[in-house]
């Protein structure tokens, strides 16, 4: 039997954080089923006594060839991203490449604007397939029928799925970015050649030059982008190396990464863990008081419940992979110019979120603030309090969508005595929390507008002894007074756009 694929997550654009696991999809099987091959081989001997020798033995070649092809294209796995930006609710199926069989991979579906994410193999076919409007109970295809269109999983990597207006299909790949880059390249300096000649300013032999001069500068300019990936993705590689032996959260002794380089803001000393483009992580010194701590900690204290995750169709459920207290804390602007202590440490906040990304942030229809707290039970504890590896908001390289997260602040009011870190495994980078300093990470590319692809990934540590409170704020872009963050569901829909679906 061919491998089928594993579902690795759905939606991409949570406003609720939620885990990242890749969890095996059981996939059926039917009872009455013959194998292909054993079917194939079967129908050999049947016609093995009306043909010929030679007629024989090219039938078993052909049958031969058929199923170690089969057995090759479907031995390489890859990795594919499905966006849906249909306007239109789907499914996505798994066509057995034997029996033709459909199995359901979405959970159940994909809402438009939302992602979906599963390993598969070379070779493979899927199927999507529009459904029903919730209102109308019917398609959009010709005589109100439902729309299908198939796609194959190619060898190429980094493939994605888009899934257009009208259920059309675009599948791009490593190899058709790489020759779009290429024709884009070419076609500017082509535009410029043909200015010139069209000036009639230089002779063929100099117009020609410039046109080779534009090419290799260009090259040289992408040559250089994916040197500066492959460096950097091989120092964290090596970095992670000398981590893994004892997975990070169990060692004790491991303190916080030395920071590339230490800046000042407002006069608190800044550690710049990572700064790429779309992923960021500093740790600001000294960023809370004491007194801002205590006033979080009582607004919290009547409203503390059991911390929640992203269920993957647009809910929120308790789940083992995240063991806390939490409570949301309603800021009070109307109160910051009488010097409320929440008010004053949420607009510090929003300065430094707008000191390190060109958005000019507002708290109009922003996130409450969160008091999240953790307890020690002791070492011997075998379900301590902790938050298993998760993304905040998107972190698979794709387009943001307009009102989802694109930056934490997680500042540190009680640090535990034994655990507790937050760990970002893919980036090599440990914080060992210090009382009343934070940490900051950003999760978009504000140029391009592209999400961070795993490298703000991370973890709460187990905390074993004493207690973790901390306080966090998510933050959103594209949200205001008309357009608020709990107008948006856990996948990154407006709850408007899915009851419409």
């Amino acid at each position: 039997m061919p491998p089928s694929p594993s579902i690795v997550q759905v939606s991409t654009s949570p406003p609720q954080t939620r885990i990242s696991p890749t969890t095996q999809l059981s996939t059926k099987r039917s009872h009455h089923h013959t194998p292909y091959h054993t079917s194939c081989l079967g129908t050999l001997k049947q016609r093995k006594n009306k043909m010929q020798p030679t007629a024989v033995f090219r039938l078993f070649l052909a049958t031969t060839t058929a199923l170690l092809g089969i057995a090759f294209s479907t031995s390489v796995e890859r990795s594919i991203q499905i966006m849906n930006e249909s306007g239109r609710r789907v499914e996505v199926h798994w066509i057995h490449p034997q029996t033709g069989e459909m199995l359901l991979q979405s959970t159940p579906d994909v809402l438009a604007g939302a992602s979906f994410a599963l390993n598969s193999y070379v070779g493979h076919t899927f199927e999507v397939r529009e459904l029903p409007g919730k209102k109308t109970g019917v398609c959009e295809g010709e005589s109100q029928q439902c729309r299908i269109e198939q796609f194959t999983v190619n060898s190429n990597s980094d493939q994605v799925i888009i899934i257009k207006e009208g259920i059309k299909i675009d599948h791009t790949d490593s190899k058709s970015i790489a020759a779009a880059s290429a024709s884009n390249l070419l076609q500017s300096c082509k535009d410029t050649a043909t200015q010139r000649l069209a000036s009639n300013v230089d002779n063929a032999e100099a117009i020609l030059d410039n046109l080779a001069d534009c090419v290799k500068s260009g090259i040289a300019k992408e040559i250089e982008k994916a040197n500066e990936e492959i460096t950097f993705q091989a120092g964290v590689r090596k970095n992670m190396a000398g981590l893994l032996e004892n997975y990070t959260c169990a060692d004790e002794g491991l303190n916080t990464t030395e920071p590339r380089e230490t800046t000042r803001w407002e006069n608190r000393r800044v550690d710049v863990m990572i700064d790429r483009p779309a992923s960021k992580i500093h740790v600001v010194h000294d960023f809370l008081t004491e007194d801002e701590c205590k006033a979080v900690e009582e607004a919290a204290a009547p409203i503390l419940h059991d911390a929640t995750v992203a269920d993957g169709s647009g809910g929120s459920v308790l789940s083992e992979s995240r063991k806390a207290k939490q409570a949301g804390i309603k800021v009070h602007w109307d109160k910051e110019a009488d010097g409320d202590l929440i008010a004053r440490l949420s607009r510090r906040v929003y300065n430094y979120v707008n000191h390190v990304l060109p958005f000019d942030i507002q708290h109009n229809g922003q996130e409450d603030l969160m008091s999240i707290q953790y307890f020690g039970r002791g070492p011997d504890d075998d379900k301590p309090d902790r938050y298993m590896p998760h993304c905040d908001g998107d972190c698979n390289g794709l387009d943001f969508k307009p009102g989802n997260r694109m930056a934490t602040m997680v500042m540190y009011c009680d640090i535990p005595t034994v655990g507790g870190a937050t760990n970002f495994r893919n980036s090599g980078v440990h914080v060992k929390p210090t009382k009343y300093a934070a940490t900051f990470f950003s999760y978009i590319d504000p140029v391009t507008m592209k999400m961070d692809d795993g490298f703000t990934e991370h973890s709460g540590c187990p905390v074993l002894v004493g207690e973790k409170k901390i306080v966090t704020q998510w933050v959103r872009l594209g949200v205001d007074d008309e357009n608020p963050w709990n107008s948006f569901n856990t996948l990154g829909i407006k709850y408007s756009d899915a009851a419409n679906q």
